[in-house]
């Protein structure tokens, strides 16, 4: 499974959900009229999607199985993931050989190995691509980082970790 978005709770009271996306485009998930949900420790549930929209920089979407605001609330939280068979293929090496998805939760640290916390999502802001990295401390700072060439220096996804030229005080 490819874990594409988070259930972030309900929206309105005809059993919809607001649904905060891992993809590129925010409409993405839309392509696949069925998602499975679950907290990624493999067990996940198979929900035919009927409708969704676009708000902002979040999905709403209604569930066939859902159809009043209770019910939905206990989505909230839930991982949205599609099948890898279903996702497209991508190139074995490079920048495209990963989905966003795939950088979410991988440690972050700089080249002098210093930890700048996990990334908790990616912006498109037409320039470049932008990391949203979260510190690990009490104090959840939030960092946003390129990804560029010039500060991505190594993506590991076997070692969940992500190696930037980025100070710990920018």
């Amino acid at each position: 499974m490819a874990v594409m978005g988070r259930v972030i709770g309900p929206y309105g009271v005809s059993g919809w959900i607001k649904v905060f996306p891992y993809t590129e485009y925010i409409d993405g998930l839309l392509d696949y009229p069925t998602w499975w949900l679950g907290r990624g420790d493999g067990e996940w549930r198979k929900f035919k999607v009927n409708a969704g929209e676009v708000h902002g920089n979040i999905l709403t979407a209604l569930l066939e199985q859902y159809s009043d605001r209770t019910a939905a609330m206990r989505l909230k939280g839930l991982q949205v993931a599609i099948p890898r068979t279903q996702l497209p293929v991508l190139p074995k090496s490079g920048k495209d050989g990963y989905y966003w998805s795939d950088l979410i939760d991988l440690e972050v640290v700089n080249l002098q190995g210093e930890e700048l916390g996990k990334v908790a999502g990616l912006l498109e802001t037409g320039a470049n691509d932008v990391l949203q990295v979260k510190s690990m401390n009490e104090d959840e700072t939030e960092r946003l980082i390129p990804f560029i060439s010039q500060v991505i220096a190594k993506v590991d996804l076997k070692a969940r970790r992500i190696t930037v030229d980025w100070g710990v005080d920018y």
